[in-house]
């Protein structure tokens, strides 16, 4: 059996027909979840190209011009720019703003994360086609942006400008979509009014909202035929109309109308490039969608139907409107031909649904990212896809969106007023793109700066032409996006400025372990049983809130954890590399350190087993420690040596796990038998009156039959970590209240006392967010001058 395995995986053949058989698939996949947005477009760009000044110029000369700029447009900027060049630069699979930061982090020193360690760049996803070395080409300007911690700051700030016109995105795709969509309505029912027209749109809107807590792993085996069966129909209108009404068109395809069409229209051509502007919406998805698909599949999916399909709608609707300039208004649904304008309308509404839905789940994943990176606060995040690791819902930002995206259709219901608002969204996201494009080219593919100056010159120029007449309609609409993203900018400034404060504010006031020590005779300190988890942010030294605790209540737990969840710049971190365990202090102390790293599209799922992971973990690293100290290996340091435990490798070895109920042996035997009867009786109440704790698996520890032949000192220490993990394990939190000091200036006190005091008191608590069981929860209540 194995040798005809063999036979088959060694032909050539039937290997490359696997390939492609998983790559048209993957392809077929993307469009559902890449292209809803852009290959909706038609039914609102020559509507929004000619609202304006262009009106005076609607003859065919100036038709032709408009589709040659959007022949273009679409040419340069998502076949070109995006297909050929962009998607090569992913971030281990994952593409997006947050993918180009993450490289560039990760290979030169731009990261404003504090909490980042050496032990970091030895994560296997850290470096990108494994290369280990970032410092082979060192240059002036690398330096130069390292040193200065302004310019890293404002690289930053320029991502989340990004990531915040990516939120409004989410709040202007489904409004303009669904709008545009039902408002084909209007062509065949003269009698329907703007009103009703925007309060159906609106029903629609809801019901769309509503329905996301389902997941779209429920309904995305009909996202991709809708997209297709769209493309299908747009494609077959565009080329019946091309032939039917004005088979000249084909000649707009050539560059010559565009400097035609600019002689002609001068300052209101210009103006009108905000609508042309709209056919190439939805075109960063290709990148920012990149982890569920490979660059492969969704270049095949754009050249061989995305592309053609949209170029002869494109046409044929030009081709019409060069015949039936008054329809402009409705150029979309008024060049359908009667026969089959229902079925169509039908699936342009299924497909504006469709596009929606993959924007707002894009809009997820951006809040997560910027959560990752310590610019958001913390929201409950969800899984909901089994298989699809990325497909996550917040409940909290949906309602959000479904609030602001009801406001934009009520408040403007007017798609050119939301086409303008639109416009700028995306061109933004693409500008933010293009430049850090640029320091890719240079930081991480290392090529010469000349390289990155051609890129940044060619494309930027041509996107600040768009956002320059972008800008223009500010007034018109194109404020919207814009107030969002203040609003949100906002928002994440102040929670990371008040985090970062904190952090420097544990960093500086940390203690050392020896002086607690030193203190236990005078205090009276003494250990009880179990196992004490005491979460931190900080990676090294002893945080304020432990002394404050042991100030106040002179004991703590016969087995102590520091345990600080952090996150890295990488997309995801293996589950054999997240924990890092170490010890602190002398081997009598029974203290470690464990650090748990997740990168910034990692989701922390509710995880039963953590405690006896971490108690797994601790025992493998006793084990690792005493053989390498054996063998003359081991470095002891003030600190501690941080080692990473992997699962694959050595879990299990040092104890065995057994369910509690084997053997005859009861939970209250195994995991309680350290406490009181009165104790016993009160936890079992509690369990009574919470289903969910007995839910938890119940196991013990125990050293395996080999242990006799270990050293009596491992075996000694192995044994009081069971004996304390049989006790119990409690957690202890800081409950700290950030204020800042009497002395700081206004607009700190207000940052500080009012804006960021509110943020977490409206936040989820990092008790819920860790996943932590209330029953073990110790909360210590410090106050924060920072």
């Amino acid at each position: 059996m194995d040798q005809e395995r063999g036979t088959t995986d060694d032909n050539p053949r039937i290997r490359s027909k696997e390939h492609y058989k998983h790559l048209f698939l993957l392809a077929y996949q993307s469009f559902g979840v890449v292209y809803g947005d852009l290959s909706t477009s038609p039914l609102y760009v020559y509507k929004s190209t000619f609202s304006g000044r262009l009106r005076d110029y609607q003859d065919e000369q100036t038709i032709f011009g408009a589709v040659s700029l959007i022949f273009w447009t679409l040419t340069l900027i998502p076949l070109l720019k995006y297909v050929f060049i962009v998607l090569s630069a992913d971030d281990n699979g994952e593409g997006g703003p947050f993918a180009l930061y993450s490289l560039l982090c990760r290979h030169a020193k731009f990261s404003l994360l504090p909490n980042q360690q050496a032990a970091d760049e030895e994560l296997s996803t850290y470096y990108r086609n494994g290369n280990t070395n970032r410092n082979t080409f060192p240059s002036p300007l690398k330096r130069f942006l390292e040193k200065h911690k302004k310019l890293r700051t404002a690289l930053l700030v320029v991502v989340l400008f990004g990531a915040c016109m990516v939120i409004g995105d989410g709040v202007l795709t489904p409004a303009i979509s669904v709008l545009s969509s039902i408002s084909g309505l209007q062509v065949r029912t003269n009698r329907l009014q703007n009103g009703e027209v925007v309060i159906i749109s609106c029903v629609v809107l809801v019901g769309l909202f509503a329905l996301q807590h389902r997941g779209t792993q429920r309904v995305a085996f009909m996202f991709a035929p809708v997209v297709i069966i769209w493309l299908v129909c747009i494609g077959s209108i565009g080329l019946y109309n091309i032939i039917r009404w004005n088979p000249r068109i084909y000649r707009a395809l050539s560059p010559h109308y565009i400097i035609k069409f600019f002689k002609v229209t001068g300052k209101d051509g210009w103006l009108s490039l905000g609508g042309i502007l709209l056919c190439i919406t939805g075109s960063e998805a290709m990148f920012a969608d990149l982890g569920h698909f490979s660059g492969t599949s969704i270049r095949v999916a754009f050249v061989g139907m995305i592309y053609p399909c949209l170029v002869l709608q494109y046409m044929g609707q030009a081709a019409y409107l060069s015949k039936n300039i008054s329809n402009v208004r409705t150029s979309f649904y008024a060049s359908i031909p009667k026969p089959v304008f229902w079925p169509v309308f039908v699936v342009a509404t299924l497909a504006a649904i469709v596009a929606s839905q993959a924007v707002i789940s894009a809009t997820f994943s951006i809040v997560k990212q910027c959560h990752a990176l310590g610019c958001f606060p913390r929201v409950k995040v969800v899984h909901t896809s089994r298989w699809i690791y990325g497909q996550i819902y917040i409940p909290e930002i949906n309602w959000i969106l479904m609030v602001l995206c009801l406001a934009v259709t009520l408040g403007f219901r007017d798609t050119n007023l939301i086409g303008n608002a639109y416009g700028i969204a995306c061109i933004v996201v693409m500008f933010v793109t293009t430049w850090l494009m640029a320091l890719v080219i240079i930081f991480v593919w290392q090529k010469h700066i000349i390289f990155a100056a051609l890129f940044l010159l060619f494309f930027g120029l041509i996107e600040i032409c768009y956002l320059s007449s972008s800008i223009m309609k500010v007034p018109k609409g194109g404020w919207a996006p814009l107030a969002l993203a203040v609003v949100f900018m906002i928002i994440m400034y102040v929670w990371h400025y008040g985090t970062r404060r904190k952090y420097l504010f544990d960093l500086q006031n940390k203690v050392s372990m020896k002086w607690i020590l030193t203190l236990g005779p005078s205090l009276g300190i003494v250990r009880v049983p179990g196992i004490g988890l005491i979460y931190t942010e900080l990676v090294t030294g002893v945080p304020a809130i432990f002394s404050h605790f042991v100030t106040n209540l002179p004991a703590f737990h016969q087995v102590l954890v520091f345990v600080c969840v952090k996150s890295v710049p990488v997309p995801y971190v293996p589950p054999d590399e997240r924990y890092l365990i170490g010890r602190i202090g002398p081997r009598p102390y029974r203290m470690y350190r464990c650090i748990v790293r997740y990168g910034y599209k990692d989701v922390q799922k509710d995880e039963d087993d953590f405690e006896n992971h971490l108690v797994l973990s601790i025992a493998e690293f006793i084990q690792m420690e005493a053989e390498e100290n054996s063998s003359g290996s081991y470095e002891v340091s003030p600190e501690g040596r941080m080692a990473v435990i992997r699962t694959s490798e050595r879990l299990g070895t040092s104890l065995v796990v057994r369910d509690a109920e084997e053997n005859g042996l009861g939970e209250s035997t195994v995991l309680r038998s350290s406490k009181s009867e009165t104790l016993q009786s009160l936890q079992s109440l509690y369990e009574d009156e919470s289903p969910s704790v007995t839910r938890r698996r119940r196991v013990r520890f125990e050293l395996p039959p080999q242990a006799v032949y270990i050293d009596p000192q491992v075996r000694e220490e192995l044994a009081a970590l069971i004996e304390a993990k049989q006790a119990g394990v409690a957690y202890v939190m800081g409950h700290s209240y950030i204020k800042a000091r009497k002395n700081s200036s206004f607009l700190k006190k207000f940052v500080i006392n009012v804006a960021y005091s509110f943020l977490r008191k409206n936040c989820r608590g990092p008790g819920v967010a860790l996943n932590i069981p209330h029953i073990s929860l110790i909360e210590v209540g410090m106050i924060y001058y920072v």
